[in-house]
Order: C-alpha cells, then sequence, then structure tokens
C-alpha cells in the first residue's frame, strides 16, 4: 500500500476517494486468500465474459459502441485472448513463496500491492479490463479500470459482469470497480491515489502515469516494422502479413506498419501480397491518402481501426473490390515521411532493402521516429539474419515467422507472456521489457539465510587479473 497523500478538495477527487476506500476495504479481504481461492476466482471472472452467448454480446457491443475494428476482431479477443490469458497464468504460483534460489540460500514471499488504477484504451477495451483484472486478482490486489470515453458502456458490462461473478464465488465485487463517467479528472485522481498504475493507452495518458507520483507501468507508441528476407517462405509471409494488417482493422498497436522486402524476393512477394487483398497507394493517390491519414500533423482519429473501403472513399481514392489492406512504397523516414509512423489502420508502409544490413539501419531510422522499443519482426529461415536483426535493433520483441498484431502480446503458438501491456524498456520510456502481467503487480520479500559454506574473496590476481594490475601499475 503506497504511503497516503492529502486528498485535493474537488468533487472528482473525492468521489475517486470514496471508489479507492470501497477498493481497498474489498482488497483487505483477500489478502490472506490461499491459492486455491485466488485461482478460483479469476477462473470465474473470465468464463463470466468468455462464455458462448456472452462473448458474443460484447464483441457486437464494443464494434457498436467504439466504432472501432470489427467483430471477428473484437470476438478473438474477448473469447480466445480471456481464456489464453487465463492458461497462461492459472498454474502460476502468487502466493506465499513463489521462487527458490537454493544457490545463494534466498526464497521470494508474494505480496499485493494493494489497489490498481488500470487504463483502457478505446482500440482493445473488451480484452484488456479482463486481463488486467485478473493479472490484479491473480496478485491478491484489487483494481479501478478508466476506460476510454468511447467505450465505457461496455466496460462497464465487462465489470459488472465480474462483478456479478466475484459475488456467486464468495468474495467481494469491489475487487473491480468501473469508472462509470469517466473524465481525465477522475483519471488523473485514480493514478495519484492507487497504489500502482498500469497504463494502457495514448501517449500523453502514459506521460500522466509516469507524472502521477505513484509507481507506474506504462507502454510505449507501437510502429511494428517487419522484414522478410530472401530465405522466407513468402506465401506464409504473405498470409501472415495479411492477418496482422487486417486483425480488428489494424487497432492493435503490434499491427505491421511498415514491412522491408529483400531485393532479391521484393516484386514476388509484393505480388503475393496483392493477391492477399493488399492494394497499391502511390502517385497522386499517396498524397491523397496522406490528407485523409493526417489532418494538422496529427493521426485523424475518424480513419483508426475502420476499413479499407471506407479510408479510399475518404481519400477519393478507387478502391478494387475485394482489396483489404493499403500499401504504400516508401523510402525514406521521419516527420516528413509520415507513412514511416504509426498508422493505426490498414495501412502500411513497403520498404525495399538489398540485404539484413540495409533492413537493420532502414528498421533503426524508423522506430528512431516512432515506436522504438517497442517491437519488429521477421520472416526469414537464417538463424544468422534472425539474431543480427535482433542484436542490432533498439526492440523489446521480435517476432520470427509469426503474424505480429496476435504475436507480440503472447499467443498459442509462441512463448510470450498473454497481456495487452507491452513494456517498451528505455527506449520507449518505460520502466521494463516485459509483456506485463501479474508478477509486475506484486511486492516480493526476500527471504536471506546464511550460506552453508561462506563466500571467500579469491586473491587479487585471481579477481583482478594479472594483466590489469600490470596495466595499472
Amino acid at each position: 500500500m503506497a504511503a497516503a497523500r492529502p486528498i485535493a478538495d474537488t468533487p472528482e477527487a473525492k468521489e475517486v476517494a470514496e471508489l479507492v476506500a470501497r477498493s481497498r476495504k474489498a482488497q483487505q479481504q483477500i489478502e490472506h486468500y490461499t491459492q486455491e481461492q485466488v485461482d478460483r476466482l479469476i477462473r470465474g471472472m473470465v468464463w463470466a465474459v468468455a462464455q458462448p452467448g456472452v462473448a458474443e454480446e460484447i464483441a457486437q457491443h464494443t464494434v457498436d459502441e467504439s466504432q472501432l475494428g470489427n467483430y471477428d476482431g473484437k470476438y478473438l479477443k474477448i473469447a480466445r485472448k480471456t481464456r489464453a490469458a487465463l492458461m497462461d497464468i492459472i498454474d502460476d504460483k502468487s502466493v506465499g513463496v513463489i521462487e527458490e534460489d537454493a544457490e545463494r540460500n534466498i526464497v521470494k514471499i508474494a505480496k499485493p500491492v494493494g489497489v490498481i488504477g488500470a487504463l483502457s484504451p478505446s482500440t482493445n477495451p473488451e480484452a484488456t479490463p479482463v486481463i488486467k483484472s485478473i493479472s490484479a486478482v491473480k496478485g491478491r490486489n484489487s483494481i479501478i479500470i478508466c476506460p476510454h470515453p468511447r467505450a465505457k458502456i461496455t466496460n462497464k458490462i465487462i465489470c459488472d459482469k465480474m462483478r456479478e461473478a466475484l459475488v456467486k464465488l464468495g468474495a467481494p465485487a469491489d475487487l473491480v470497480i468501473p469508472i462509470e463517467i469517466p473524465s481525465v479528472e477522475k483519471t488523473n485522481e485514480v493514478m495519484r491515489q492507487c497504489d500502482r498504475v498500469l497504463a494502457t493507452g495514448g501517449g500523453p495518458m502514459v506521460l500522466a502515469a509516469y507524472s502521477s507520483g505513484t509507481p507506474a507501468l506504462g507502454v510505449g507508441v507501437g510502429n511494428a516494422v517487419i522484414t522478410v528476407d530472401d530465405t522466407a517462405d513468402l506465401d506464409d509471409a504473405a498470409e501472415k502479413i495479411r492477418v496482422s494488417k487486417t486483425l480488428d482493422l489494424a487497432a492493435s498497436c503490434s499491427s505491421d506498419n511498415s514491412v522491408i522486402l529483400f531485393d532479391k524476393v521484393y516484386d514476388q512477394m509484393l505480388e503475393k501480397l496483392q493477391k492477399e487483398g493488399g492494394f497499391i497507394v502511390e502517385g497522386e493517390n499517396k498524397q491523397k491518402l496522406q490528407d485523409t491519414i493526417w489532418k494538422d500533423g496529427a493521426l485523424n482519429t475518424a480513419i483508426v481501426a475502420q476499413t479499407a473501403s471506407k479510408i479510399a472513399g475518404m481519400a477519393g481514392i478507387d478502391l478494387p473490390e475485394g482489396k483489404t489492406f493499403l500499401i504504400v512504397p516508401e523510402s525514406g523516414y521521419g516527420a516528413d515521411h509520415p507513412f514511416s509512423g504509426e498508422k493505426l489502420s490498414v495501412t502500411m508502409a513497403l520498404y525495399r532493402a538489398k540485404d539484413i544490413d540495409e533492413a537493420i539501419d532502414l528498421t533503426n531510422g524508423i522506430q528512431a521516429y516512432q515506436g522504438q522499443g517497442h517491437s519488429c519482426g521477421i520472416y526469414s529461415n537464417s538463424d544468422e539474419n534472425i539474431l543480427k536483426l535482433a542484436e542490432n535493433t533498439k526492440t523489446s520483441r521480435v517476432m520470427v515467422n509469426q503474424p505480429q498484431a496476435p504475436s507480440n502480446s503472447g499467443n498459442l503458438w509462441n512463448g510470450m507472456r498473454q497481456t495487452f501491456s507491452l513494456g517498451c524498456g528505455s527506449w520507449g520510456g518505460n520502466s521494463t521489457n516485459n509483456n506485463i502481467t501479474w508478477r509486475d503487480l506484486i511486492n516480493e520479500t526476500w527471504v536471506s539465510k546464511p550460506l552453508k559454506v561462506t563466500k571467500v574473496i579469491p586473491a587479487d590476481e585471481d579477481l583482478f587479473g594479472k594483466d590489469i594490475i600490470a596495466a595499472l601499475a
């Protein structure tokens, strides 16, 4: 529990103080729950929203309210992603001794943090509250969820279903509390008054989380860059790029924003991308599209997570039937080349490179503009190229031969932790590179016992080395 801070004399501060008091009271009731009790709660919380019939209703309501993404993407997240997230953590030990280091004679004991303040973005408002809530409760915490105003009713529906499940399982409903009428002021107060902030959303809100005075876990800007080298299975790569680019109409920050093709496979791969539904935008149409996606230097929210046909129509571009994503050939990066940045739409920039070294240079240049630390991907059967890309890019995640958007945050085909909160390290202004989960929402007490054999500092010649001693004599 964080040290108490003075509560501001505003209506928002007082309202939030009451919610935090309720949340803290609920958290204290499960502070000494057993592992079995905790795991029973999170199973019930997920089932309450992911069960057949309910998941479909939530998916449809999310699309209807937010007007972002599509039903299929929302359904996959609420029905499948939440199940996968539960499966990922259900066997983890989060109560009592959670780790033993026999060599150092240390054991680590998990302790709850208290009240978690969580932000839920408009782009993933269906699964984010669920995954953050079960991560909080897995650590015997409570959580207050601050939704984006564009998805406030969706957030309440989901939280209410989890609250009902908690009560039926004998736990307090207030382990999960939604902010029902969100505002910037209320969200800021939740972040000031809670014990830890779990921030997922736009840059300003993440910055506010770090500035709140409360320990915060934030995420960085996404701008995934994907390389296809000359050893890749091109049919597989083209299909997976299409899957990633169109999933939930690119609402994910992990969607492929730029794709780099090796010269040797450029023409062949571009043809395959077109067969998968890609449409090349160049010449006058490129400028029309640019003027539509960005307004006054900022991303036009009207194009976020919309269909290719809608975006093309807004830009005055004639889009052939069957085309589901837009491909914009590009050569530069930075502010003068806005397509190199994050687009949150079914639009991707296309680059070419002669080899892995040029692909690395392009990746680093693009992500120095936006998205450094978040992720990149590669389609390749060359371990040398894969490791070279990983070693020479400033990135927290490299997805290999996988669709980027559903893979970064964990999926059944990889070992990444299931989450929607992706730390981007110091490159992205974050405190962690982790796929953030329950382990980031606990305190740990280290218990140290004497070693069986006391360590002995070796002789100077062994510790420092004769050459160092001689060099510095």
